[in-house]
């Protein structure tokens, strides 16, 4: 059995209240591994990601990470990220980390996503250049992310987004809005390779549990969803190949 701890829309920020302090000892003792869905900074400032650093290099279990909408606000991005990785965390954009976990193996593939809708209520690439760029820019990072599934031979893979990849964990959300806050490729791509579990953030109003068309599981780690400090899920069986 791998556990895994994952919670998203930590929005630490320089005055905010300790996130990961309170529950550091627990977090060791339930997981193996904790999993951060995006928007791990309040507005993407230097001075956010460093006292998010400072907090999660006391976290001796494998963190993995993607970011979020927030953490590109100031278009700091690469400065945050290189600060996460200097205290060990694996950030992942369009790329994938493999964690032992005793004679087993934890494959994670991530990308922070991007929007686009769903079936029915989709963009596509037609039309202005600032619409085509909007679609390619979800296209390709849904790719990325097939492409990093398809790429790991572990025991249990784990796609880990921030943007929702099907609409069942955006109810709540304004329909208005569901095309900023996530795209059906992301589940395309995922069906594509295979997955175990599908974690992702940015929805706050949304709800935790949702599949894909191909019926792998998908769940909200928002912590305005989870209502906790992190939620743990456990996986047991080999990874999912669909159908062809």
């Amino acid at each position: 059995m791998i556990r895994i701890a994952a919670v998203g829309d930590v929005h630490v920020a320089e005055d905010s209240d300790e996130r990961f302090e309170p529950w550091i000892e627990a977090v060791h003792a339930e997981a193996d591994a904790l999993l951060l869905a995006g928007d791990l900074t309040r507005s993407g400032q230097p001075a956010e990601g460093a006292r998010l650093a400072r907090e999660l290099a006391r976290i001796k279990i494998p963190v993995v990470a993607v970011l979020g909408n927030h953490d590109y606000q100031m278009d700091e991005d690469r400065e945050i990220t290189a600060m996460l990785r200097d205290v060990g965390v694996h950030v992942l954009e369009g790329s994938s980390v493999v964690i032992p976990v005793g004679d087993r193996k934890l494959g994670v593939a991530g990308t922070k996503g991007f929007g686009g809708g769903f079936a029915g209520a989709c963009g596509s690439d037609f039309g202005e250049p600032e619409m085509k760029a909007f679609i390619r820019y979800s296209k390709r990072l849904a790719d990325a992310l097939r492409l990093e599934l398809a790429k790991l031979d572990t025991d249990v893979r784990v796609a880990l987004v921030h943007y929702a990849p099907v609409a069942d964990t955006l109810e709540g959300e304004r329909r208005e809005i569901y095309p900023f806050l996530g795209s059906y490729l992301l589940a395309e791509a995922v069906d594509a390779s295979g997955a175990d579990l599908v974690l992702h953030g940015h929805a706050h109003a949304g709800r935790e549990v949702g599949v894909t068309p191909r019926g792998i599981p998908v769940r909200n780690v928002a912590r305005h969803v989870i209502r906790r400090p992190y939620k743990i899920y456990q996986l047991e069986r080999p990874a999912v190949v669909p159908a062809r």
